[in-house]
């Protein structure tokens, strides 16, 4: 009922108890009160009909002090987030439409606003929708300092049997100095509790994502780990305040066929990506590179435009001259309209001066002139990585991967914050010059499987043998190897692994360390850093 209505029922049954008391006096007339129906909690639920996500937005059950939040009801939140995927999402078509009233929970009715349908390979058509605290979201995109020892943690098995390696460290914390963890170590203890087989209790499961996971700094942990060689040793680590580097790693090989570069990439988030991998690209140039192995395997993406420069750097002026990077295709509701910004769509270049992130907007980018580049990947090499794979091919840079199939995702969105969750809905498809994205199945090296986009290059797993950068690094070798003679090292030189468990499986036992939604959110944010500005 309406504010109005309620008004003009309330005043009827004023006026009619005034009748009824009567202004002559005498009367006996009963009086008659007008009880007004019940007033509803909230939206009603009509099948197909979507009012405006703008009409619900901002209505919290939990408002934030300091923000535009408003005093609202959880059932609110779900109609904003019905009518937002109707309006944004790519297939919102494919979406069954639920009474918001139906599912409790915010987060579990959000895990089912998408499609359900598989790729041809068999996997899901959209493995990458999730949502996180948006206190959290907002310090990762930022590049805020955090506990942390400068480790990359790698879950290749997050039950036990649990397998956990570091899989780089940086040198602006406590893990990158001498005593601390070296790549490739296997975390076999952690406090006292055995990390593999053991942390069946929560109190342990606890102890060890705390450990890997810290919250806290100047707390000290002691790690039994066990490198490469089998060896076996102690770790004290205490945590520190730690910003993650973007670039950890760059390197120049000298060849008798010329001089190589070598840049580990870890994200193209957050900001200070541009500046990192604008330094990073200014040593190759200076160094006159003849080739260039950019070293993708663990990353996950973040904003397009870093990688649009990215793809300047390495091609150039000349070859990137008028030619699109990247075009978006929204859902056939928005054919030339940019739903989330309302903007006319239009291309995006291969831009080449800073933008502004960290890197000033009138600084001209390096350019290496390169017709051919080298990229190392694995099943994380995701979004903004496949995004620059995919761009130089369109340009006609010949694009030779040297590792394992990608993630998949020419897909993109834009984080959208409500009541202190930021959801992560996917709104968008990329294609590049040439009008090509059908890579939801990934990129990979030619003779991989039947499924993914076949490039040049060498299948080879990631084992974590050899420090990044250095020649004799499994997948550094692999790409040295193929540039010298156009062949692959043999099957037996790399071990495989088991494959890193996405955060979105369905967690099977109380001792997984995903079943904590701490550490599945952080292990999503480096997996899936996905984001267009």
């Amino acid at each position: 009922m309406t504010h109005n209505l309620k008004t003009i029922l309330a005043a009827g049954a004023a006026l009619t108890l005034l009748a009824a008391c009567g202004g002559g006096g005498g009367s006996n007339t009963p009086t008659t009160i007008i009880t007004p129906p019940p007033v509803s909690e909230g939206p009603t639920f009509e099948a197909g009909k979507f009012d405006p996500a703008s009409d619900f937005i901002d209505q919290c059950e939990n408002p934030r002090a300091g923000t535009s939040d408003r005093a609202g009801s959880t059932l609110l939140e779900k109609f904003w987030l019905r009518s937002w995927t109707d309006e944004t999402y790519l297939w919102y078509d494919e979406v069954t439409d639920l009474d918001p009233a139906s599912i409790a929970d915010r987060l579990d009715y959000f895990a089912e606003l998408r499609t359900f349908a598989t790729t041809a390979s068999g996997k899901p058509k959209d493995e990458f929708h999730f949502s996180i605290d948006t206190e959290t979201y907002e310090a990762d995109r930022a590049g805020e300092a955090s506990a942390g020892y400068g480790a990359t943690f790698r879950l290749l098995r997050t039950s036990p049997p649990r397998d956990i390696r570091i899989a780089y460290t940086q040198d602006n914390g406590p893990a990158g100095e001498e005593g601390g963890f070296l790549r490739g170590d296997k975390i076999l203890e952690v406090d006292g509790i055995d990390a593999v087989n053991g942390a069946n209790t929560q109190a342990d499961l606890d102890i060890l994502n705390e450990a890997i996971f810290p919250t806290r700094v100047g707390d000290t942990h002691i790690f039994v780990v066990e490198d490469t060689n089998g060896t076996q040793r102690t770790v004290t680590l205490e945590t520190a305040d730690v910003v993650e580097l973007p670039v950890t790693d760059t390197a120049v090989i000298d060849t008798e066929s010329g001089k190589v570069g070598y840049i580990h990439f870890t994200t193209f988030s957050p900001f200070t990506s541009e500046k990192a991998i604008y330094d990073a690209m200014i040593e190759m140039e200076d160094e006159d590179i003849s080739d260039l192995v950019l070293d993708l395997r663990y990353n996950g993406g973040g904003l397009l435009a870093v990688a649009a420069q990215t793809g300047f750097m390495i091609a150039g002026d000349a070859a990137t001259d008028g030619r699109t990077f990247d075009r978006l295709t929204f859902s056939d509701k928005n054919p030339t309209i940019n739903p989330v910004t309302g903007q006319t769509l239009r291309p995006t270049p291969f831009f080449g001066t800073g933008l502004d992130f960290s890197l000033d907007e009138d600084v001209d980018l390096p350019e290496l002139d390169l017709d051919r580049v080298f990229i190392l990947s694995t099943e994380r090499t995701c979004s903004a990585s496949e995004a620059v794979i995919n761009g130089l091919r369109g340009i006609d840079v010949e694009v030779i991967l040297i590792g394992s199939k990608t993630c998949g995702k020419p897909y993109g969105f834009y984080p959208t914050d409500n009541c202190g969750e930021t959801y992560f809905t996917v709104q968008f498809r990329g294609a590049n010059d040439k009008g090509f994205g059908d890579y939801a199945d990934g990129f990979e090296p030619e003779g991989t499987s039947a499924f993914g986009v076949q490039t040049p290059g060498c299948n080879i797993e990631d084992d974590f043998i050899g420090q990044l950068g250095a020649e004799d690094e499994t997948l550094l070798s692999a790409a040295l190897q193929f540039r010298e003679d156009g062949t692959c090292p043999s099957p037996d030189v790399s071990v495989a692994q088991s494959k890193t468990q996405t955060p979105d499986i369905f967690i099977d036992s109380p001792a997984d360390m995903l079943s904590d939604d701490r550490v599945r959110d952080l292990e999503r944010l480096r997996t899936l850093r996905i984001e267009v500005e």
